[in-house]
């Protein structure tokens, strides 16, 4: 039986999915649920003439976050799972990292994650974050692959 859900969201069809997935099984469980947005802070400066504000680009990526995990906390709690939320930033490296951290800080024992489901060179190019995940995790993951968008 798991006691304690981790479920990373970035607000796609996939995640969406997998945030389904996570609800259901909380439910099914009687287990804590919590959602993790990762936040990739990297931003690539533009030529002098760019006009990007980079600041404003942040806030947007931050806001976003926000609203992702306010809408999973909403959709879990309208299936009568409380769960909490937290968001954390990188500005390198891996999402994979900063999800199987949170994992191991907040005792988790179940990972759900929405994955693209990617093969072939497109998944070389992209590279896979739930593979990392998988990975690396010291507990289960369950990947919920999402349909297209």
């Amino acid at each position: 039986m798991y006691k304690h859900i981790l479920c990373p969201i970035d607000g796609s069809a996939a995640s969406n999915r997998g945030m389904m997935e996570a609800i259901r099984l909380a439910k099914d469980q009687g287990a804590k649920l919590s959602f993790l947005h990762v936040v990739d802070a990297f931003l690539p400066m533009p030529d002098a003439g760019g006009g990007v504000n980079l600041a404003e680009v942040l806030d947007s990526l931050r806001s976003w976050g926000e609203q992702v995990l306010k809408e999973a906390k909403a959709a879990a709690q309208a299936q009568g799972i409380e769960a909490d939320t937290a968001r954390v930033e990188i500005i390198s490296g891996r999402v994979s990292k900063p999800i199987v951290e949170h994992a191991k800080r907040q005792e988790i024992d179940l990972i759900v994650m929405g994955t693209h489901g990617h093969r072939g060179v497109s998944r070389l190019i992209l590279g896979s974050d739930a593979e990392a995940v998988v990975r690396t995790s010291p507990v289960p993951v369950l990947l919920v692959k999402g349909g297209r968008e």
